[in-house]
């Protein structure tokens, strides 16, 4: 399965978001294909250190600004044949930090890269993901599954905010004509994540590597499907080249316990790491696994990289960050 037919049927992109963790690894499978690309981010919850090594790259162009600005058109001339909207910070540390902030990339933001979109006649790709179902009554999730989201409760800046974005697209395909489609990630993982975001994965590898105790929430029961990145973004592209106009989950098939998830990352580390069980957040989803028969039937697609090696690269990427270095030289 290759994610994009040779040569690309696009020159050049905008990817907003672009120096996250996701954003800065499309920039380079963009860049990889021949396809120009500008990357927009406003550094909050994104590093330059992700993109540091695109710097001076033919067709790349860094753009420090704020999606949800008016100003946004202007910093992005383009023309663009495709327009990847994937600014928002997507993790519980970084969203329940900037509830405001995270609302306004999902509503003004939208509505911006939309009109980039449909000012150039763009496809355009909306970033979503699973939790725009919630605490999901329905197993495993399919993507005609409306949801069961808190709409006021911590996590509603997050859920609500992709909810809305989905809608705003859905009007913009059905008012405009607009080329646009959705993809809603599941618990995607690997290199360029950041330590401190607070998700499963990050976490358990930092605190493994750094022999400090390795927090599960509740009693880590509850499930997760991991997907590397690699195969997720084979699945953003596959989704972007497509031309679908409605939401394709892409996720993990296997269905994993967090404590187990966590007992993992502590044997391939190799650490003296014990768990220690912490409350578990307000409205943390009791199961998750993305039911993915659209993706295989319509693009193909299918995870490739197994969870012992994802696991491991990622582990190979934290224990190469300078600040973990000197972590482990402490101890």
């Amino acid at each position: 399965m290759t994610f994009l037919t040779t040569p690309p049927p696009w020159r050049r992109a905008a990817v907003t978001g672009g120096a996250g963790f996701l954003g800065s690894h499309l920039c380079d499978r963009l860049l990889d294909s021949g396809v120009e690309v500008d990357c927009v981010d406003n550094l909050l919850s994104g590093s330059t250190r992700n993109i540091a090594h695109l710097t001076g790259r033919p067709g790349f162009r860094f753009v420090q600004c704020d999606v949800s600005s008016d100003a946004l058109a202007a910093e992005l001339p383009g023309p663009y044949d495709l327009v990847l909207h994937f600014a928002c910070p997507a993790s519980p540390v970084h969203y329940l930090r900037h509830p405001l902030e995270t609302l306004d990339a999902g509503s003004l933001g939208t509505r911006n890269a939309l009109a980039i979109a449909h000012r150039d006649g763009a496809r355009f790709l909306l970033a979503s993901t699973s939790e725009v179902y919630g605490d999901p009554l329905v197993h495993p999730q399919r993507e005609d599954y409306w949801g069961n989201v808190n709409p006021v409760g911590p996590r509603s800046v997050y859920d609500e905010s992709k909810r809305f974005a989905e809608a705003l697209v859905t009007a913009h395909v059905g008012a405009k004509g607009l080329d646009a489609g959705i993809v809603r990630m599941f618990n995607t993982y690997g290199p360029r994540m950041r330590a401190d975001d607070g998700r499963a994965v990050p976490t358990f590898i930092s605190q493994a590597l750094a022999g400090k105790p390795v927090t599960v929430a509740g009693d880590g029961s509850q499930t997760r499907s991991l997907c590397y990145v690699d195969d997720t973004i084979d699945g953003v592209l596959l989704i972007a080249a497509s031309h679908a106009v409605r939401p394709v989950n892409i996720g993990g098939g296997e269905e994993v316990a967090v404590a187990d998830i966590a007992r993992r990352v502590i044997a391939m580390t190799g650490s003296a790491s014990t768990l220690t069980f912490v409350d578990r957040p307000v409205d943390d989803p009791e199961r998750r696994r993305p039911d993915t028969t659209l993706a295989r039937e319509l693009l193909g697609w299918e995870p490739r990289v197994s969870s012992e090696e994802g696991i491991k690269r990622t582990i190979g990427y934290f224990s190469s960050l300078p600040e973990t270095a000197a972590t482990a030289q402490r101890l």
